[in-house]
Protein backbone atom coordinates (compact mmCIF):
# COMPACT_ATOMS: atom_id res chain seq x y z
CA UNK A 1 0.00 0.00 0.00
CA UNK A 2 2.70 2.13 0.44
CA UNK A 3 3.82 2.77 -3.11
CA UNK A 4 0.45 3.06 -3.95
CA UNK A 5 0.33 6.30 -1.09
CA UNK A 6 3.71 7.63 -2.89
CA UNK A 7 1.75 7.52 -6.20
CA UNK A 8 -1.38 9.35 -4.71
CA UNK A 9 1.34 12.26 -3.26
CA UNK A 10 2.78 12.63 -6.98
CA UNK A 11 -0.84 13.02 -8.22
CA UNK A 12 -1.45 15.66 -5.87
CA UNK A 13 1.77 17.35 -6.16
CA UNK A 14 0.76 17.65 -10.06
CA UNK A 15 -1.97 18.16 -9.66
CA UNK A 16 -1.86 21.10 -7.66
CA UNK A 17 1.42 22.51 -9.97
CA UNK A 18 -0.79 22.36 -12.51
CA UNK A 19 -3.71 24.33 -10.97
CA UNK A 20 -1.88 26.82 -9.54
CA UNK A 21 1.27 27.52 -11.35
CA UNK A 22 -1.05 26.59 -14.83
CA UNK A 23 -2.84 29.95 -14.05
CA UNK A 24 -0.06 32.24 -14.07
CA UNK A 25 1.73 30.55 -17.01
CA UNK A 26 -1.39 31.15 -18.66
CA UNK A 27 -1.58 34.84 -17.91
CA UNK A 28 1.71 35.17 -19.43
CA UNK A 29 0.77 33.24 -22.17
CA UNK A 30 -2.43 36.03 -22.69
CA UNK A 31 0.11 38.97 -21.91
CA UNK A 32 1.54 38.33 -25.17
CA UNK A 33 -1.76 39.10 -27.06
CA UNK A 34 -2.35 42.46 -24.92
CA UNK A 35 -1.59 45.52 -26.42
CA UNK A 36 -2.13 47.34 -23.18
CA UNK A 37 1.38 47.97 -21.39
CA UNK A 38 -0.97 49.12 -18.09
CA UNK A 39 -2.60 45.73 -17.82
CA UNK A 40 0.77 43.81 -18.71
CA UNK A 41 2.07 45.67 -15.92
CA UNK A 42 -0.69 44.48 -14.02
CA UNK A 43 -0.79 40.97 -14.94
CA UNK A 44 3.13 40.75 -13.54
CA UNK A 45 1.81 42.23 -10.54
CA UNK A 46 -0.87 40.00 -9.77
CA UNK A 47 1.60 36.90 -10.78
CA UNK A 48 4.66 38.01 -8.54
CA UNK A 49 2.79 37.45 -5.51
CA UNK A 50 2.35 34.15 -5.48
CA UNK A 51 4.28 32.33 -8.71
CA UNK A 52 7.17 31.33 -6.60
CA UNK A 53 4.83 29.05 -3.82
CA UNK A 54 2.90 28.02 -6.77
CA UNK A 55 6.10 26.13 -8.15
CA UNK A 56 7.46 24.44 -5.25
CA UNK A 57 4.52 21.83 -5.98
CA UNK A 58 6.79 21.27 -8.62
CA UNK A 59 9.89 20.76 -6.72
CA UNK A 60 7.86 18.31 -4.19
CA UNK A 61 7.25 16.33 -7.26
CA UNK A 62 10.02 15.82 -8.25
CA UNK A 63 10.88 14.69 -5.18
CA UNK A 64 8.64 12.53 -4.06
CA UNK A 65 9.21 10.63 -7.49
CA UNK A 66 12.54 10.47 -7.24
CA UNK A 67 12.44 8.88 -3.47
CA UNK A 68 9.27 6.84 -3.98
CA UNK A 69 8.82 5.72 -7.56
CA UNK A 70 12.74 5.63 -8.59
CA UNK A 71 11.74 3.54 -11.44
CA UNK A 72 9.84 6.50 -12.94
CA UNK A 73 12.56 8.65 -12.55
CA UNK A 74 15.18 6.44 -14.07
CA UNK A 75 13.37 5.93 -17.23
CA UNK A 76 11.41 9.29 -17.40
CA UNK A 77 13.76 11.92 -16.80
CA UNK A 78 16.58 10.35 -19.47
CA UNK A 79 13.82 9.95 -22.36
CA UNK A 80 12.56 13.40 -21.78
CA UNK A 81 15.65 14.75 -20.46
CA UNK A 82 16.08 18.00 -23.68
CA UNK A 83 12.24 19.53 -23.50
CA UNK A 84 12.56 18.67 -19.22
CA UNK A 85 15.53 21.20 -19.26
CA UNK A 86 13.98 23.83 -21.34
CA UNK A 87 11.51 23.85 -19.48
CA UNK A 88 13.80 24.29 -16.02
CA UNK A 89 15.46 27.54 -17.81
CA UNK A 90 12.25 29.25 -19.03
CA UNK A 91 10.90 29.08 -15.41
CA UNK A 92 14.41 30.51 -14.32
CA UNK A 93 13.92 32.95 -16.93
CA UNK A 94 9.87 33.36 -16.31
CA UNK A 95 10.86 34.06 -12.58
CA UNK A 96 13.84 36.45 -13.13
CA UNK A 97 11.68 38.13 -15.78
CA UNK A 98 8.40 38.22 -12.80
CA UNK A 99 10.90 39.87 -10.39
CA UNK A 100 12.92 42.74 -11.83
CA UNK A 101 9.30 44.03 -13.78
CA UNK A 102 8.26 44.10 -10.52
CA UNK A 103 11.14 46.32 -9.17
CA UNK A 104 10.63 48.28 -11.95
CA UNK A 105 9.06 52.26 -12.02
CA UNK A 106 7.50 51.94 -15.14
CA UNK A 107 6.72 48.86 -17.61
CA UNK A 108 10.06 46.97 -19.20
CA UNK A 109 8.58 45.66 -22.62
CA UNK A 110 11.21 43.90 -22.84
CA UNK A 111 11.50 42.16 -19.32
CA UNK A 112 7.56 41.55 -20.16
CA UNK A 113 8.43 40.00 -23.32
CA UNK A 114 10.46 37.05 -21.58
CA UNK A 115 7.95 36.81 -18.96
CA UNK A 116 4.90 36.01 -21.57
CA UNK A 117 7.67 33.77 -24.18
CA UNK A 118 8.86 31.57 -21.30
CA UNK A 119 5.87 30.91 -20.26
CA UNK A 120 4.25 29.47 -23.33
CA UNK A 121 7.86 27.64 -23.83
CA UNK A 122 7.41 26.41 -20.13
CA UNK A 123 3.98 25.27 -21.04
CA UNK A 124 4.67 23.58 -24.81
CA UNK A 125 7.84 21.47 -22.90
CA UNK A 126 5.25 20.30 -19.80
CA UNK A 127 2.98 18.85 -22.70
CA UNK A 128 5.35 17.61 -24.28
CA UNK A 129 6.67 15.93 -21.73
CA UNK A 130 3.58 14.38 -20.52
CA UNK A 131 2.47 13.72 -24.00
CA UNK A 132 5.79 11.99 -24.31
CA UNK A 133 5.30 9.18 -21.60
CA UNK A 134 1.81 8.53 -22.65
CA UNK A 135 2.87 7.93 -25.73
CA UNK A 136 5.46 5.05 -24.13
CA UNK A 137 9.37 5.32 -23.56
CA UNK A 138 11.49 2.50 -24.37
CA UNK A 139 12.54 0.63 -21.05
CA UNK A 140 14.00 -2.38 -19.85
CA UNK A 141 14.94 -3.56 -16.97
CA UNK A 142 14.24 0.03 -15.32
CA UNK A 143 16.56 1.98 -17.89
CA UNK A 144 15.54 4.06 -20.49
CA UNK A 145 16.33 2.59 -23.62
CA UNK A 146 15.01 5.24 -26.37
CA UNK A 147 16.52 7.72 -28.31
CA UNK A 148 17.18 11.20 -27.92
CA UNK A 149 13.84 11.93 -29.70
CA UNK A 150 11.96 9.69 -28.65
CA UNK A 151 9.31 12.13 -26.46
CA UNK A 152 8.76 14.09 -29.86
CA UNK A 153 5.37 12.42 -30.93
CA UNK A 154 2.20 13.95 -32.85
CA UNK A 155 0.22 13.03 -29.36
CA UNK A 156 2.71 14.86 -27.36
CA UNK A 157 2.60 18.03 -29.64
CA UNK A 158 -1.51 17.56 -29.83
CA UNK A 159 -0.92 17.36 -25.86
CA UNK A 160 1.38 20.62 -25.83
CA UNK A 161 -1.28 22.16 -27.60
CA UNK A 162 -3.76 21.33 -25.35
CA UNK A 163 -1.94 21.82 -22.10
CA UNK A 164 -1.64 25.59 -23.63
CA UNK A 165 -5.82 25.97 -23.64
CA UNK A 166 -6.08 24.48 -20.14
CA UNK A 167 -3.78 27.55 -18.86
CA UNK A 168 -4.99 30.00 -20.69
CA UNK A 169 -8.57 29.30 -19.91
CA UNK A 170 -7.15 29.14 -15.90
CA UNK A 171 -5.24 32.24 -16.55
CA UNK A 172 -8.70 33.74 -17.50
CA UNK A 173 -10.43 32.79 -14.80
CA UNK A 174 -7.86 33.76 -12.31
CA UNK A 175 -7.82 37.18 -14.26
CA UNK A 176 -11.78 37.73 -13.78
CA UNK A 177 -11.42 36.55 -10.26
CA UNK A 178 -8.64 39.07 -9.44
CA UNK A 179 -8.72 42.30 -11.47
CA UNK A 180 -11.36 45.19 -12.57
CA UNK A 181 -11.47 47.48 -15.35
CA UNK A 182 -10.39 46.42 -18.79
CA UNK A 183 -8.74 43.62 -17.91
CA UNK A 184 -11.94 42.02 -16.29
CA UNK A 185 -13.52 42.51 -18.85
CA UNK A 186 -11.44 41.23 -21.71
CA UNK A 187 -11.06 37.90 -19.23
CA UNK A 188 -15.05 37.50 -19.30
CA UNK A 189 -14.86 37.84 -23.05
CA UNK A 190 -12.07 35.03 -23.96
CA UNK A 191 -13.60 32.46 -20.88
CA UNK A 192 -16.27 30.95 -23.21
CA UNK A 193 -14.29 30.99 -26.35
CA UNK A 194 -11.25 28.58 -24.19
CA UNK A 195 -13.46 26.70 -22.61
CA UNK A 196 -14.73 25.46 -26.45
CA UNK A 197 -10.42 24.95 -27.29
CA UNK A 198 -10.34 23.18 -24.29
CA UNK A 199 -13.42 20.39 -24.95
CA UNK A 200 -11.73 20.10 -28.38
CA UNK A 201 -8.34 19.47 -27.28
CA UNK A 202 -9.76 17.51 -24.74
CA UNK A 203 -11.72 15.09 -27.20
CA UNK A 204 -9.02 14.99 -29.33
CA UNK A 205 -6.72 13.48 -26.76
CA UNK A 206 -9.12 11.14 -25.11
CA UNK A 207 -9.99 9.72 -28.26
CA UNK A 208 -6.40 9.73 -28.99
CA UNK A 209 -5.12 8.09 -26.22
CA UNK A 210 -6.22 4.72 -27.27
CA UNK A 211 -4.04 4.88 -30.04
CA UNK A 212 -1.07 6.63 -28.41
CA UNK A 213 -0.61 4.40 -25.54
CA UNK A 214 1.29 1.34 -26.61
CA UNK A 215 -0.53 -0.36 -23.19
CA UNK A 216 -3.94 -1.80 -24.03
CA UNK A 217 -6.92 0.41 -21.96
CA UNK A 218 -8.75 -2.17 -20.06
CA UNK A 219 -12.46 -0.18 -20.90
CA UNK A 220 -14.01 -3.33 -20.80
CA UNK A 221 -13.46 -3.74 -16.52
CA UNK A 222 -17.08 -2.56 -15.51
CA UNK A 223 -14.97 -0.43 -12.31
CA UNK A 224 -12.20 1.04 -14.87
CA UNK A 225 -14.97 1.99 -17.17
CA UNK A 226 -17.44 3.51 -14.14
CA UNK A 227 -15.10 5.13 -12.37
CA UNK A 228 -13.64 6.83 -16.32
CA UNK A 229 -17.11 8.07 -16.79
CA UNK A 230 -17.53 9.67 -13.51
CA UNK A 231 -14.82 11.77 -13.72
CA UNK A 232 -15.78 12.69 -17.62
CA UNK A 233 -19.02 13.61 -16.47
CA UNK A 234 -17.66 15.76 -13.36
CA UNK A 235 -15.38 17.56 -15.88
CA UNK A 236 -18.54 18.23 -18.17
CA UNK A 237 -20.21 19.78 -15.31
CA UNK A 238 -17.57 21.37 -14.01
CA UNK A 239 -17.30 23.27 -17.57
CA UNK A 240 -20.68 24.01 -18.33
CA UNK A 241 -20.45 25.92 -15.13
CA UNK A 242 -17.44 27.86 -15.94
CA UNK A 243 -19.39 28.86 -19.06
CA UNK A 244 -22.12 30.02 -17.01
CA UNK A 245 -20.00 31.97 -14.74
CA UNK A 246 -17.54 33.80 -17.02
CA UNK A 247 -18.87 37.72 -17.79
CA UNK A 248 -21.03 37.35 -14.45
CA UNK A 249 -20.73 37.92 -10.76
CA UNK A 250 -19.43 36.10 -8.30
CA UNK A 251 -16.37 36.52 -9.91
CA UNK A 252 -14.68 33.05 -8.07
CA UNK A 253 -17.14 30.89 -9.91
CA UNK A 254 -15.24 30.50 -13.24
CA UNK A 255 -12.02 29.29 -11.61
CA UNK A 256 -13.11 27.20 -8.90
CA UNK A 257 -15.00 25.60 -11.95
CA UNK A 258 -11.72 25.55 -14.31
CA UNK A 259 -10.18 23.69 -10.81
CA UNK A 260 -13.02 21.19 -11.24
CA UNK A 261 -12.47 20.61 -14.65
CA UNK A 262 -8.66 20.09 -14.08
CA UNK A 263 -9.12 17.56 -11.11
CA UNK A 264 -11.73 15.56 -12.99
CA UNK A 265 -9.38 15.55 -16.07
CA UNK A 266 -6.43 14.48 -13.98
CA UNK A 267 -8.47 11.09 -12.38
CA UNK A 268 -10.03 10.50 -15.86
CA UNK A 269 -6.36 10.06 -16.98
CA UNK A 270 -5.62 7.95 -14.16
CA UNK A 271 -8.62 5.83 -14.38
CA UNK A 272 -7.77 4.84 -17.80
CA UNK A 273 -3.94 4.08 -17.05
CA UNK A 274 -3.73 3.25 -13.48
CA UNK A 275 -1.93 1.31 -12.56
CA UNK A 276 0.72 1.20 -15.35
CA UNK A 277 2.54 4.84 -14.55
CA UNK A 278 4.91 4.44 -17.23
CA UNK A 279 3.48 2.40 -20.42
CA UNK A 280 3.33 0.13 -21.96
CA UNK A 281 4.03 -2.34 -18.62
CA UNK A 282 5.87 -0.16 -15.91
CA UNK A 283 3.52 -0.72 -12.95
CA UNK A 284 3.49 1.58 -9.05
CA UNK A 285 4.33 -1.65 -7.32
CA UNK A 286 7.31 -2.36 -10.18
CA UNK A 287 8.64 1.06 -10.15
CA UNK A 288 8.40 1.56 -6.45
CA UNK A 289 11.79 2.02 -3.91
CA UNK A 290 12.33 -0.15 -0.89
CA UNK A 291 9.63 -0.29 1.51
CA UNK A 292 11.65 1.45 4.03
CA UNK A 293 12.51 4.46 1.83
CA UNK A 294 8.42 4.28 1.02
CA UNK A 295 7.73 4.91 5.02
CA UNK A 296 10.57 7.83 5.57
CA UNK A 297 9.25 9.47 1.99
CA UNK A 298 5.77 9.22 3.44
CA UNK A 299 7.03 10.57 7.27
CA UNK A 300 9.06 13.27 5.89
CA UNK A 301 6.44 14.45 3.20
CA UNK A 302 3.97 14.04 5.80
CA UNK A 303 5.96 16.65 7.91
CA UNK A 304 6.61 19.06 5.18
CA UNK A 305 2.82 19.07 3.45
CA UNK A 306 1.36 21.21 6.35
CA UNK A 307 4.08 23.62 5.66
CA UNK A 308 3.38 23.78 1.66
CA UNK A 309 -0.29 24.39 2.29
CA UNK A 310 0.46 26.55 5.39
CA UNK A 311 2.30 29.21 3.10
CA UNK A 312 0.15 28.60 0.10
CA UNK A 313 -3.23 29.36 2.08
CA UNK A 314 -1.25 32.69 3.74
CA UNK A 315 -0.47 34.10 0.52
CA UNK A 316 -3.64 33.36 -0.58
CA UNK A 317 -5.38 34.91 2.34
CA UNK A 318 -3.01 38.02 2.41
CA UNK A 319 -3.66 38.92 -1.26
CA UNK A 320 -7.45 37.95 -1.64
CA UNK A 321 -9.66 40.12 -3.34
CA UNK A 322 -9.19 42.44 -6.23
CA UNK A 323 -5.41 43.28 -6.97
CA UNK A 324 -4.84 47.02 -6.36
CA UNK A 325 -4.54 48.68 -10.26
CA UNK A 326 -1.23 50.56 -11.61
CA UNK A 327 -1.57 54.40 -10.80
CA UNK A 328 -4.17 55.61 -12.56
CA UNK A 329 -3.35 59.13 -12.28
CA UNK A 330 -3.42 60.24 -16.55
CA UNK A 331 -5.64 57.15 -16.91
CA UNK A 332 -9.25 58.32 -18.91
CA UNK A 333 -11.80 57.02 -20.95
CA UNK A 334 -10.10 56.24 -24.40
CA UNK A 335 -10.39 54.60 -27.09
CA UNK A 336 -8.34 51.07 -27.71
CA UNK A 337 -5.70 52.92 -30.09
CA UNK A 338 -5.23 55.38 -27.17
CA UNK A 339 -4.16 52.94 -24.85
CA UNK A 340 -0.36 52.94 -25.52
CA UNK A 341 -0.26 56.65 -25.20
CA UNK A 342 -2.12 56.56 -21.90
CA UNK A 343 0.47 54.14 -21.00
CA UNK A 344 3.13 55.86 -21.74
CA UNK A 345 2.37 59.05 -20.00
CA UNK A 346 2.11 57.11 -17.00
CA UNK A 347 5.00 56.02 -16.89
CA UNK A 348 6.55 59.18 -17.98
CA UNK A 349 4.44 60.27 -14.56
CA UNK A 350 5.66 57.62 -12.44
CA UNK A 351 9.32 58.45 -14.09
CA UNK A 352 10.20 61.89 -13.91
CA UNK A 353 13.24 62.47 -15.48
CA UNK A 354 16.60 62.56 -13.88
CA UNK A 355 19.85 63.69 -14.40
CA UNK A 356 22.14 61.29 -15.77
CA UNK A 357 25.04 60.57 -13.32
CA UNK A 358 28.80 61.15 -14.73
CA UNK A 359 30.46 58.10 -14.74
CA UNK A 360 32.62 57.11 -11.87
CA UNK A 361 36.12 57.75 -12.08
CA UNK A 362 38.05 53.85 -12.76
CA UNK A 363 39.15 53.89 -9.21
CA UNK A 364 35.51 54.41 -7.68
CA UNK A 365 34.87 51.42 -5.59
CA UNK A 366 31.30 49.97 -6.42
CA UNK A 367 32.50 50.04 -9.95
CA UNK A 368 35.20 47.89 -9.07
CA UNK A 369 32.71 45.22 -7.05
CA UNK A 370 30.18 45.42 -9.93
CA UNK A 371 32.65 44.13 -12.39
CA UNK A 372 34.03 41.85 -9.75
CA UNK A 373 30.43 40.82 -9.03
CA UNK A 374 29.89 40.03 -12.55
CA UNK A 375 32.94 38.14 -13.36
CA UNK A 376 32.49 35.69 -10.56
CA UNK A 377 29.38 34.85 -11.55
CA UNK A 378 29.81 34.60 -14.89
CA UNK A 379 32.66 31.74 -14.14
CA UNK A 380 30.38 30.33 -11.03
CA UNK A 381 28.03 29.74 -14.52
CA UNK A 382 30.79 28.11 -16.75
CA UNK A 383 32.15 25.89 -13.43
CA UNK A 384 28.31 24.59 -13.28
CA UNK A 385 28.05 23.81 -16.84
CA UNK A 386 31.44 22.10 -16.90
CA UNK A 387 30.50 19.76 -13.85
CA UNK A 388 27.20 19.33 -15.10
CA UNK A 389 28.82 17.81 -18.76
CA UNK A 390 30.37 15.27 -16.37
CA UNK A 391 28.02 14.83 -14.29
CA UNK A 392 25.21 13.98 -16.90
CA UNK A 393 27.61 11.26 -18.99
CA UNK A 394 30.44 13.07 -19.95
CA UNK A 395 29.23 12.59 -23.54
CA UNK A 396 29.23 16.74 -24.12
CA UNK A 397 26.47 16.23 -26.97
CA UNK A 398 24.56 19.83 -26.01
CA UNK A 399 27.45 21.81 -23.98
CA UNK A 400 31.08 21.25 -25.71
CA UNK A 401 33.56 23.36 -24.61
CA UNK A 402 32.71 26.22 -27.39
CA UNK A 403 29.48 26.16 -25.90
CA UNK A 404 30.54 26.97 -22.73
CA UNK A 405 32.52 29.83 -23.84
CA UNK A 406 30.18 31.55 -25.70
CA UNK A 407 27.99 31.15 -22.91
CA UNK A 408 30.52 32.80 -20.13
CA UNK A 409 30.77 35.62 -23.25
CA UNK A 410 27.15 36.28 -23.73
CA UNK A 411 26.50 36.42 -20.55
CA UNK A 412 29.30 38.60 -19.32
CA UNK A 413 28.25 40.95 -22.22
CA UNK A 414 24.47 40.81 -21.26
CA UNK A 415 25.44 41.83 -17.80
CA UNK A 416 27.94 44.60 -19.21
CA UNK A 417 25.02 46.15 -21.29
CA UNK A 418 22.44 46.22 -18.94
CA UNK A 419 24.36 47.80 -16.26
CA UNK A 420 25.50 50.63 -19.33
CA UNK A 421 21.60 50.78 -20.40
CA UNK A 422 20.45 51.16 -16.71
CA UNK A 423 23.20 53.52 -15.84
CA UNK A 424 22.84 56.01 -18.85
CA UNK A 425 18.88 55.97 -17.96
CA UNK A 426 19.71 57.15 -14.17
CA UNK A 427 17.92 54.65 -12.64
CA UNK A 428 20.71 53.74 -10.02
CA UNK A 429 23.88 55.68 -9.15
CA UNK A 430 26.84 53.47 -7.99
CA UNK A 431 28.62 56.39 -6.03
CA UNK A 432 25.25 57.20 -3.93
CA UNK A 433 26.17 53.50 -1.84
CA UNK A 434 29.07 55.13 -0.28
CA UNK A 435 27.65 58.37 0.90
Amino acid sequence: MLDYASYALVLLALGAYVLLDGYDLGIGILSLFDRSDRRRKEYNELIATAWDANESWLILAGVVLWAGLPGVYATVLPGVYLPLVVMLLALVLRGTAIELQSAALGYRRGWGLVFGISSLVATVCQGLVVGGVLSGLPHRGGVFTGGTWDWLTPYSVLCALGLVAVHLLAGAAWLQDKTTGTAHERAGRLGRPLILAVAVAGLVLGSGLRFADPQHLRFDQPLRATLFGLAVAGAVVCAALAWYGFGRRPDWRPFAAVAGTETAGLLALVAATAPVVVPPDLTVHAAAGPHGSQLFLLIGVGGCMPVVLAYNIYAWWVFRGKSARPSVSTETAVGPSDTAAVAEQAAQVEQPERPVPAAPAASDGPWAAVAARRVLLTLLAVAVAAVSQDVFGGVRAWIGPVGVALFALTALAGWIRSDRRSAAAGEFDLRAADR
